[in-house]
């Protein structure tokens, strides 16, 4: 079982007993009232779509959202876990996860995951069940899943805001989810968003325990779990504006996983400059190849000669995965290959790696 902790220090804030997420409360003073916003939403073009997340159809190509019903949720924390076990049991037996992470990226303020595949909608349930506690208190991240046959898309942003889009067909067995926590229409829903506020994880991570998960493996739990690819388009180098940013240095996790003990796990640094996410992925899987380790063998000195030799067989593609990919500001970048002792002045001159090191055994 995953072991995470919660910092159970933090004050929750309470405004007249409408309770907020520790890890996203107000800083000023603000009235907050449980309810919900309903609008409609005609199809979208090819020119408008959404931007928080695009519909994967079955052709593998990107499909528009139909004619649809928007609610905006605001619901004090106390209720919104219940509320939303109810709207995720509306959607089909096979969903696509969704993450959005404040992440680290120094031109993105946002990691947002989606599944290209759908997954079954018991294990995304079943994950929210073993992460639940840090998914619904931390202000880091936002969660949810989408379907296509029916249309329902359902979000828990990082203000624990709740969004659900819905063909017309489920607008009425919403409303009654949203009648039985008591939640009226509103003209306007005011969470923590609505003033000024703080966002912050919540997450407890000693130096002293590493048996406690930290943000960054609960995320990698979870892109492995749900299935999960960085949902920007890896050919381009942007910021949030759209603005090219040409060669920008990199900072990369990759994961090596053992091809005879799936537990074995080995993790690398890897300090790259590059143009984009798909050159800066590449160069970081032949990094690791060139430095892979030899794969474990188990001993049986009864196993049959063809069977040693598949126990002896490399790494593939399954084995290789890059984990992590953050873009880093010039300056910092090149602080990070000179502490690296990388074979590199940290000039981003060109789409290259400067620095590599395992971090893990």
């Amino acid at each position: 079982m995953s072991r995470y902790q919660i910092d159970r220090e933090i004050e929750r804030k309470d405004i007249g007993g409408y309770t907020f997420a520790l890890g996203v409360y107000p800083t000023s003073t603000m009235e907050s009232k449980p309810g919900y916003i309903v609008e409609f939403e005609s199809a979208d073009s090819d020119s408008g779509m959404p931007e928080d997340v695009s519909t994967l159809g079955a052709s593998g190509e990107w499909e528009e959202w139909p004619d649809r019903f928007l609610f905006d949720i605001s619901v004090s924390h106390s209720r919104v876990r219940s509320m939303c076990r109810l709207l995720f049991r509306l959607l089909p037996g096979r969903v696509y996860p969704i993450l959005d992470i404040l992440g680290r990226d120094e031109y993105r303020e946002i990691d947002p995951y989606i599944a290209y595949d759908a997954v079954g909608l018991d294990r995304f349930l079943e994950t929210i069940t073993v992460y639940g506690d840090w998914l619904f208190e931390d202000g880091l991240v936002g969660f949810g899943a989408m379907s296509l046959d029916p249309f329902l898309y359902i979000f828990v942003d990082e203000h624990k805001v709740v969004t659900v889009r819905a063909e017309f067909d489920l607008k009425v067995r919403i409303e009654a989810i949203l009648r039985a926590f008591e939640l009226q229409p509103l003209e306007e829903i005011r969470g923590a968003d609505a003033a000024d506020h703080e966002h912050r994880s919540v997450l407890v991570t000693p130096k002293d325990d590493n048996t406690l998960l930290s943000i960054d493996e609960i995320v990698e739990d979870l892109r492995d779990l749900w299935r999960l690819q960085l949902n920007i388009d890896p050919t381009v180098n942007v910021d949030d504006q759209g603005k090219e940013l040409g060669l920008t240095g990199w900072y990369c996790i990759g994961r090596a996983v053992d091809p005879n003990d799936a537990t074995h796990r080995k993790y690398a640094e890897v300090l790259v400059s590059g143009d984009c996410l798909n050159t800066v992925e590449e160069l970081v899987e032949i990094e690791l190849r060139e430095n892979l380790p030899e794969p474990t063998l188990k001993a049986d000195e009864d196993r049959e000669d063809s069977n040693r030799d598949v126990a002896h067989a490399g790494y593939d593609e399954r084995e290789i995965d890059v984990v992590t990919c953050e873009r880093v500001a010039t300056e910092r970048f090149a602080e990070m290959v000179k502490a690296s002792e990388g074979a590199s002045d940290g000039a981003i001159d060109s789409s290259r790696v400067h620095g590599f090191r395992w971090i893990s055994d």
